[in-house]
């Protein structure tokens, strides 16, 4: 099976966020790592990608914005 950080991966991913507001994709099967949360969107890595790419239009953190 593939990693899930190539970018063809078909592993499970989920799309998690932070308090700053900034996004990235988890594996799914693996527990969320201290201070994300889930955001609710699961799928293929790029579809994660996609998702990620269309929600996260101002990419500084929050504290900056």
């Amino acid at each position: 099976m593939p990693g899930f950080l190539e970018e063809n991966s078909t592993v499970p991913c989920k799309v998690v966020v932070n308090a700053e507001e900034q996004y990235s994709v988890w594996p799914v099967d693996r527990d969320t790592p201290d201070g994300w949360h889930d955001e609710g969107f699961t799928g293929p890595r790029a579809d994660c990608l996609a998702h990620i790419d269309e929600i996260w239009t101002d990419m500084r953190p929050k504290s900056l914005r």
